[in-house]
């Protein structure tokens, strides 16, 4: 080969090379569609039975992810507490140990101080009342605000209407609650709220609730059909009142920064299971309450409405006291509702 074919080659070559070296991977990132999505698998915690709505909620929820990502994204569910309570759970989100969790909207308060407003006592008069505002305008807002303390609030499950149960006597006047010991959640609207009734508040997590229910420390609590059906209160509850004092949902939520780190597909497809099961978890329990209640009483279980007026009359220093807190949300709701 002559010597001028040689250095041709060599200034070929190296032309190349440059052209190579100048060449850039493309940047990854979390919502680059370009990039292709290996899969993840996320726990998802409660701490409830299988019984209950929340399981529902996440089975419901884990079909639809599962099957709309193709299997890319897997989850598993880990019910009773197994993982933690619910400060717990939501500790662990925050800083990303915890993927995923169906969370009463008790517990979240301590976090996000706006989503006590949703059970002030006697706010909504009925399901649909409260599902017309968690699906609108108020509840994405407050969805939103979860993601500056690192929550990703996905969508409003249901823990319900919730009653109250006592083993000493049956309730139907506020007058009936004085001196009952009953456990609340640790919020301060639960706590002012039977405290303004009258009773001796406990709050307590769900875990100790149990305990404390057996062995009598505590002489009642309160909850929704679901749960007093589920984890068979009536075996140390005699007494059951339908006081529906308060409307409770379950925010199914995960990690911001998990979600964070999905392709943008993958975003939408969490988003939209996680609504299409909140939906069916209270399709399931509308349809369950009647059962429920009907085989409580066969288990022995007293059960009574209440005085609802008077019970409301009794909870107005609760309002009055969450004024300038929750003033501006009980307005735009009643607006909302034609009030």
């Amino acid at each position: 080969m002559n010597k001028k074919l040689m250095v041709l080659l060599c200034m070929l070559l190296t032309v190349s090379l440059l052209a190579a070296c100048g060449q850039q991977e493309p940047a990854v990132s979390s919502g680059d569609e370009d990039v292709e999505f290996e899969g993840v698998k996320f726990k998802l915690a409660h701490v409830v039975n299988e019984d209950d709505s929340f399981h529902t909620s996440a089975v419901k929820f884990k079909e639809l992810v599962e099957e709309r990502s193709e299997g890319k994204i897997e989850i598993e569910i880990h019910p009773n507490g197994t993982l933690g309570d619910e400060r717990t759970l939501l500790e662990g989100m925050q800083i990303g140990t915890i993927d995923m969790g169906v969370i009463t909207n008790g517990p979240i308060a301590n976090f996000v101080p706006e989503v006590a407003a949703f059970e002030l006592p006697f706010l909504f008069a009925n399901h649909q009342e409260a599902y017309e505002v968690l699906d609108g305008e108020i509840g994405k807002e407050i969805l939103k605000r979860m993601e500056d303390v690192n929550l990703k609030g996905l969508a409003y499950g249901e823990r319900g209407f919730r009653n109250l149960t006592n083993s000493r006597r049956a309730v139907t006047t506020p007058g009936d609650m004085n001196g009952l010991r009953i456990r609340v959640m640790e919020n301060p609207v639960y706590i002012d709220t039977f405290q303004a009734l009258g009773a001796n508040t406990v709050p307590m997590a769900w875990a100790e609730t149990l305990t404390a229910l057996q062995q009598g420390t505590i002489d009642g609590q309160e909850n929704p059909v679901v749960v007093i059906h589920s984890f068979k209160l009536d075996e140390n509850q005699n007494h059951l009142s339908l006081s529906r004092h308060s409307y409770a949902p379950a925010t199914i939520m995960m990690s911001l920064k998990e979600f964070n780190n999905l392709p943008q597909d993958m975003q939408q497809i969490i988003q939209e299971a996680a609504q299409e099961a909140a939906e069916h978890a209270r399709a399931v329990n509308a349809a369950g309450e009647e059962l429920q209640l009907q085989e409580l009483v066969e288990r022995g279980m007293e059960i009574t409405e209440v005085d609802i007026e008077a019970f409301q009359e009794a909870v107005e220093s609760v309002y009055e006291k969450y004024e300038d807190q929750y003033g501006a949300y009980i307005e735009r709701i009643q607006q909302q509702l034609n009030r």
